[in-house]
């Protein structure tokens, strides 16, 4: 397809990210109004360490809007 190995790469390891986004366990709280996801799931981890991100930070506004 004419891309250089080291965009495939970087391709790559965001799609794994994002496949790994779409696995994570998310549980409501209070009748549907709040949400958590543990910090011991491994497809966070994953994704964190698969895109640099701070895990707390993800872990948080996954669950927060603003």
């Amino acid at each position: 397809v004419g891309v250089k190995e080291s965009h495939q790469m970087t391709i790559f390891r965001i799609i794994a990210a994002i496949l790994h986004l779409g696995n994570l366990e998310i549980q409501g709280q209070r009748d549907g109004e709040d949400c958590s996801v543990s910090s011991e799931d491994e497809h966070l981890n994953n994704f964190c360490g698969l895109l640099g991100v701070e895990h707390s930070q993800m872990q948080h506004w996954l669950c927060h809007r603003k």
